[in-house]
């Protein structure tokens, strides 16, 4: 009867690690969605009404904190059950850790959460609940001379398990109260109606392929390449942005203040200097914000301040020449994204966006110092990490579709992608089909010069396979190079390759 009752308290105890897990992730990893209330939000939208109104009839505004209390009661019957048969057959601990956790993960994504989140949240729990599972039935397990110590043993086991789970959910619970009070202030927020807006896309500028990526890149879908372990909550409250350095007037301003200077809107397209040849490490959006150089102008640039230094809240940095500000691109202390506040995990509440530098170089997210800073006086983060100090795009052009490897048939269909050279503009986009001669691709109209461009060629396969090839000149008459470089120190270089089947 005793190592029953230590098997099925063992099997509570693991229920309970996953769930803490499962929250603290939740808290700490602002993609990840809380399993438990994912669980809790379908079986909101699938209980019969009758068994709601009882709900509402019998706990009141603490209904939905009565789901969750029941949920984790389940679940800690259910561990005890697990725990007992555990006992004698170890594969089962694993077994129905894992069906959970997919039910976890079923029920999120049900709920629109990310699957790659959903999947993150998921596979720490399992790996919690499994360990803590294994764990404590060794404990229990374990011969001793003297029952009492054996049962003392457990006890403190099981007891210290209890306080680092509930510290864990308790942390979690707090982290993720936070991010959604904070997020519920970026959701307040009212942007300003830009003194320049951006006109929308006329029809010339977009074709209608399937397959090719869109003109404009959605926020959900616009990549994110980051040294952030957890995505910075930011209080819009508490939040000033410094301007420092070789200036004769720094200063600090609020959220509000920011806000009250013209915005203007920009088509730019970002790209990090990872990016591959042919990778999607790289995105169109409009920006709404302040010119950059309005910003430094207030506090006075001093002659010899040859270098931009951005820093985050979380500590990153970034430093491009003073030059990039007044050389006539598009430089922006950004605030907006396609007619939304940031994003959290695009820089809410003001990032850098600079159209022609990689974002390694420029594209301070979670914006909190601008610095003005001689060339030689400062490194930024990756730098020193052995990139290049200076990391202007390079220009580029991408197959969408086919896709390589592709198997499709005879019928005629589209060659298509985009190309994108920011600051300087795409002229034209050549493509190769085998060793056959280059053929000029049919371009959409422009954006703008700091946006790609989509691009399309008409085709009519031949049985057989194919290699496909792209290059794009830029308006300074620059083409790119065949020569492939890797991404490191500064940019890939090369034509985007592909090689499809037709039958």
């Amino acid at each position: 009867m005793e190592k029953r009752t230590r098997a099925a308290t063992a099997g509570s105890l693991a229920a309970m690690a996953a769930f803490g897990a499962s929250e603290l992730t939740a808290g700490l990893l602002g993609s990840v969605p809380s399993l438990v209330e994912s669980i809790g939000d379908v079986i909101v939208d699938t209980v019969p009404t009758p068994i709601k109104d009882w709900a509402i009839a019998v706990f009141g505004v603490y209904d939905k904190l009565a789901l969750i209390i029941g949920i984790i009661a389940v679940g800690l019957l259910v561990g005890a059950v697990v725990g007992l048969l555990a006992a004698g057959k170890r594969w089962v601990g694993p077994f129905v850790f894992v069906v959970f956790g997919v039910a976890g993960v079923v029920a999120a994504v049900s709920q629109g959460e990310s699957l790659l989140g959903s999947v993150v949240g998921a596979a720490v729990a399992v790996a919690v609940g499994v360990v803590v599972l294994d764990f404590l039935l060794e404990r229990a397990e374990r011969p001793s001379p003297e029952m009492d110590e054996s049962r003392r043993r457990f006890l403190v086991t099981a007891g210290a398990t209890v306080v680092v789970v509930a510290l864990a959910a308790g942390t979690g619970r707090m982290l993720i109260g936070r991010s959604r009070r904070l997020a519920a202030r970026r959701g307040a927020v009212d942007l300003p109606s830009p003194v320049e807006a951006a006109p929308a896309p006329a029809p010339e500028m977009q074709m209608d392929v399937e397959g090719l990526s869109s003109l404009v890149t959605s926020n959900s879908d616009f990549y994110r390449i980051d040294t952030a372990l957890s995505i910075p909550q930011v209080d819009i409250e508490t939040w000033t942005l410094k301007i420092t350095g070789m200036v004769d007037r720094p200063y600090e301003m609020d959220f509000e203040e920011l806000l009250a200077m013209d915005m203007v809107e920009r088509y730019v397209t970002l790209s990090c200097v990872s990016n591959r040849v042919g990778g999607d490490l790289v995105g169109n959006a409009k920006w709404l914000g302040v010119p950059l150089s309005a910003v430094l102008d207030r506090a006075g640039v001093i002659p010899g301040a040859s270098q931009v230094v951005g820093r985050a809240v979380d500590g990153f940095t970034v430093g491009f020449p003073t030059q990039a500000v007044y050389d006539g691109r598009e430089a922006l202390v950004a605030v907006g994204m396609n007619g939304e506040p940031l994003p959290a995990e695009h820089g809410f509440p003001a990032r850098l966006v600079v159209a022609g530098l990689y974002g390694y170089v420029s594209a301070t997210k979670w914006l909190a110092e601008i610095e003005l800073t001689t060339w030689d006086d400062f490194d930024a983060y990756w730098v020193p990490r052995g990139w290049s100090k200076v990391g202007p795009v390079k220009t580029q052009s991408r197959i969408d579709t086919p896709r390589s490897g592709e198997q499709i048939g005879t019928e005629p269909r589209a060659i298509a992608g985009v190309a994108w050279a920011p600051n300087v503009g795409i002229e034209r986009v050549e493509v190769q089909i085998d060793d056959q001669a280059w053929v000029e691709a049919e371009l959409a109209e422009s954006l703008a010069d700091d946006s790609w461009r989509q691009w399309k060629l008409d085709w009519a396969p031949t049985a057989g396979q194919h290699r496909i090839r792209v290059r794009a000149t830029d308006k300074s008459g620059y083409t790119q190079t065949d020569q492939m470089a890797p991404p490191a120190p500064d940019g890939a270089t090369g034509w985007h390759t592909i090689r499809v089947t037709v039958t």
